[in-house]
């Protein structure tokens, strides 16, 4: 019984920060996961925040710094992984106005623009080359600029070809999408808007490079518009024309999509249909290969009754924000013949799979890094295939611990890294143990004042490995 009850306090503990913990057996600390390691985790207590929705990432260009930019119910907090197992949070830029749990992030030209749902909040925009040197970090920032031309806007989504951003869901042209012009960040300018598909909840704009060469080199708006997907040539921001409008079977509310790489097929993401029809998370696969006639190609049922929220494609991955089942990742690439794959995942919900709105709102795959930035309940969580490790992340396995479980005595091993320092957390976050040594590759340690249950020992401050105490 003692035991049942101390894994219970394992598995809610989410509030400390940690860093590089292998999935072993299924879990990475409290985390279930298949194919991804625990880089480090951020929490919302530590971020000064009571709720956390979207995340996006920013690449400094002259240093090659990976920045993640995390959407919290107060503002966006800025985290540089120069080193993604020790992690800095370098600060906040608070709401333009009133705190929402809806904020959403896009990056453009070493630029954050920040849009929220709270009311007369309008677009922040933030110069992310202020980032590079923050002296005592974690700092209160203010916006550079800021875009008045709506209030409240559920969305934003930018066109890095174009220099153009979408807000959408907001005040203006009933919801849907409202042009800027941001060629000059710190100077947006209004550039107009579309109204004829109603409100738009999310979208993806491109310049079209898809095999329907009507459209090649136009500038294609690719609208999750609630109950409909929409479609809209937006290159003359004076005149933007629909393309077309699809619906499905089975709607409950269309809430995201993303292209594949080759533009035939369209992955969309209904955010009700888990509870209104009791599906697994569904995703709805559309070809889009000749734009003026869409059609549905297949329909893909995943593991969990969880909802689905964003998700994105890169090659033939489909990484998708699953709420309360975490980051899920689908291989895609056999989805011309109807085929789409359950591969690797990591939940940063381990309370259970069931269809709610808790657990993860967004995952940021594109950081060349291979990191992989997820954002919502949990705070900031930051994982990594570990199939594709270096040579020095292969390092993390030449550590071992043994006896495991151990009662008074447990030696720790290494098979080439000298072992200079141990340390034992319990799973609260406190350190119970430091130890440091000459470099040896063995060293037997006294955990005879240790209570039953499980601990952390974190090994050269490199990986950190579980150890129950029994």
């Amino acid at each position: 019984m003692k035991n049942k009850i101390l894994l219970s306090i394992a598995l809610s503990v989410t509030l400390f920060t940690f860093a590089q913990t292998p999935c072993e057996n299924g879990y990475a600390l409290n985390y279930p996961c298949d194919g991804y390691d625990l880089q480090s985790h951020i929490s919302l207590a530590e971020m000064g925040a009571s709720d956390g929705n979207d995340s996006w990432g920013w690449t400094d260009p002259n240093t090659g710094t990976e920045y993640a930019l995390v959407g919290l119910n107060n503002g966006t907090a800025f985290i540089d992984l120069s080193d993604p197992i020790n992690p800095v949070y370098l600060g906040k830029l608070p709401t333009h106005t009133s705190p929402s749990i809806w904020r959403d992030i896009k990056v453009y030209q070493n630029h954050a623009f920040v849009v929220s749902e709270a009311g007369g909040h309008g677009m922040q925009v933030f110069d992310l080359t202020r980032l590079r040197d923050v002296p005592n970090p974690p700092e209160t920032f203010t916006e550079d600029a800021h875009y008045s031309g709506f209030g409240g806007s559920h969305n934003i989504v930018i066109n890095e070809e174009t220099g153009f951003a979408f807000s959408v869901g907001d005040d203006t042209f009933g919801g849907g999408a409202h042009f800027i012009n941001i060629q000059d960040p710190l100077n947006p300018v209004a550039a107009g808007g579309y109204a004829a598909g109603g409100y738009t909840h999310d979208a993806q704009v491109i310049i079209y490079d898809g095999p329907d060469s009507d459209y090649t080199g136009k500038e294609i708006f690719f609208g999750s518009n609630a109950d409909h997907v929409e479609i809209v040539d937006v290159t003359d921001k004076n005149n933007p024309i629909q393309i077309t409008a699809f619906t499905y079977s089975g709607t409950g509310y269309t809430h995201q999509s993303w292209l594949t790489e080759d533009r035939n097929y369209m992955l969309l993401g209904d955010e009700g249909d888990e509870f209104d029809f009791g599906f697994n998370t569904r995703t709805i696969v559309i070809n889009v290969s000749d734009l003026d006639n869409i059609v549905l190609h297949m329909e893909y049922e995943g593991e969990t009754s969880s909802v689905d929220h964003n998700g994105y494609v890169i090659g033939d991955k489909y990484y998708l924000a699953n709420y309360s089942s975490g980051l899920r990742v689908v291989d895609i690439s056999d989805i011309e013949n109807g085929i789409m794959t359950a591969s690797n995942y990591f939940d940063t919900y381990p309370s259970n799979n069931n269809a709610n709105y808790a657990g993860s709102w967004n995952v940021f795959p594109f950081f060349e890094s291979g990191n992989i930035v997820i954002s919502g309940e949990n705070g900031f969580t930051l994982v990594r295939d570990n199939s594709s490790l270096g040579n020095s992340d292969a390092d993390i396995e030449n550590f071992n611990l043994y006896p495991n479980p151990a009662k008074n005595k447990l030696k720790v091993n290494s098979k080439n890294e000298p072992l200079k320092q141990i340390e034992v957390f319990n799973v609260l976050g406190q350190r119970i143990l430091n130890l440091n040594f000459s470099s040896s590759l063995s060293e037997n340690i006294d955990i005879s004042t240790l209570n039953t249950g499980m601990y952390l020992v974190k090994i050269n401050n490199l990986t950190t490995k579980r150890l129950i105490v029994k």
